[in-house]
């Protein structure tokens, strides 16, 4: 795809521009996932289930696959500034609506609309950062826009669930709030207009929709990462209900996901750039065995500790070659494409949650999830291993390039 002529920043300024952007992806990692190291909090105060605590988690995932690729075609034609700006005003909207929400059923819709400007927002930053660099290094552009998202199972997240226990669940969402308010500033005063694309369109970006490949690759990671997602959402009852620790160590174990995250994303970024498809194989038979010595793991505080770290990097190690892949099959349409990848982990989070949910409330204990993720993340490798398949005997140029891994 064609970019307009980029402003002429000096390093400090794109730099500057491209933290700006990264900051709007800790807010949105910070709420994503620090909800879940507050479950039992959360569950206690509303007076609902496990299983409804898992709904609300979904709810936010369903927001997600709602808003994406909704979002991010009807922008479009909009200067993608202009685009960053109001999905992010409107998260901050929805993330100060769910620390009032009085009861169950506003804080299943506050969580649905916190969820619609996710997957847009990481899309519309993505595009942003690559029309800023030089354009030879526009991959890496995206992956510092991307590094926000890390940064916050590191520190966004552990910070959150450690202030939620402290003064409350409901402080998550304030603090994430004020985040979205300080990025907004941050985008409007750092990051230079530029005008849409002349070619931009919401035909242009739906064409991609007409590729099976794009499916395909969505369906691997919907399936595949929804076990991920079995575990992490119910990681706080198996923290203390299993292993037998204090809540209090909970700051610790989101933070060793987080850190986990952080190197599995590095890690799939670079055997991504050797071979997309058989990184895909790899990772998602590695998740496999992961899940399935996790819930004997789990019996001990030691490996409980190590098989967090572990769980956290086997999962994230399948989005680089994930994203690689869907910018191979979605040429021309890389705001959509973008989107639709977090819609589609998203999905899984939706999916991961309601499985564990299910398992959980059928009396098979906190760790079972897992043992569901290891199914799902079974289908997903056929899913995989079916799509690479459906490649034989294309042209060349359908073969994943190097330089689209980030």
């Amino acid at each position: 795809m064609s970019y307009p002529p980029r402003p002429v920043l000096s390093p400090r300024q794109l730099a500057v521009a491209i933290a700006a952007l990264a900051m709007g992806g800790f807010a949105i990692g910070t709420t994503e996932f620090a909800i879940m190291g507050l479950l039992q909090e959360m569950v206690d105060e509303l007076g609902v289930t496990y299983a409804q605590g898992g709904h609300i988690i979904s709810a936010y995932a369903l927001g997600v696959v709602v808003g994406a690729p909704l979002l991010a075609t009807l922008g479009a034609k909009r200067p993608q500034r202009s685009m960053a700006v109001w999905l992010m005003v409107a998260f901050v909207v929805a993330n100060f609506s769910s620390y009032f929400a009085a009861g169950y059923g506003w804080m299943l819709v506050s969580r649905f609309l916190s969820g619609l400007p996710h997957g847009a927002y990481f899309g519309v930053a993505a595009v942003i950062a690559a029309s800023l660099a030089n354009p030879t290094h526009r991959a890496r552009a995206i992956s510092m826009v991307m590094l926000g998202l890390s940064i916050a199972n590191v520190v966004g997240v552990p910070f959150a669930t450690w202030l939620g226990q402290q003064v409350g669940w409901r402080s998550l969402f304030l603090l994430v709030g004020v985040i979205g308010v300080v990025t907004v500033a941050l985008i409007l005063r750092y990051v230079p207009f530029q005008a849409p694309h002349p070619d931009a369109s919401i035909r242009r970006e739906l064409g991609a929709l007409r590729r099976p490949q794009m499916w395909m690759t969505l369906l691997i990671g919907t399936v595949g990462f929804g076990g991920f997602f079995a575990v992490y959402s119910y990681i706080s009852p198996t923290i203390t209900e299993v292993t037998g620790l204090p809540s209090a160590v909970l700051p610790i174990v989101v933070a060793l996901y987080g850190v986990g995250m952080v190197v599995g994303n590095i890690v799939g970024g670079r055997i991504a750039d050797r071979s997309v498809m058989g990184s895909i194989y790899g990772v998602m038979g590695v998740i496999v065995v992961v899940l399935l010595i996790f819930p004997l793991a789990m019996q001990f505080a030691p490996t409980a500790f190590l098989f967090a770290f572990l769980v956290g990097a086997s999962g994230s190690t399948l989005i680089p070659p994930l994203q690689a892949r869907l910018l191979d099959v979605a040429p021309g349409a890389p705001s959509l494409a973008s989107s639709m990848n977090h819609a589609a982990l998203n999905i899984a989070n939706g999916l991961g949650a309601t499985v564990g949910g299910v398992v959980i409330a059928l009396g098979w204990g906190f760790t079972a999830p897992a043992l569901v993720g290891a199914g799902l993340a079974v289908l997903g490798l056929v899913i995989a291993l079916i799509s690479g398949r459906m490649d034989a005997g294309t042209q060349p140029s359908a073969q994943p390039a190097p330089e689209h891994a980030v």
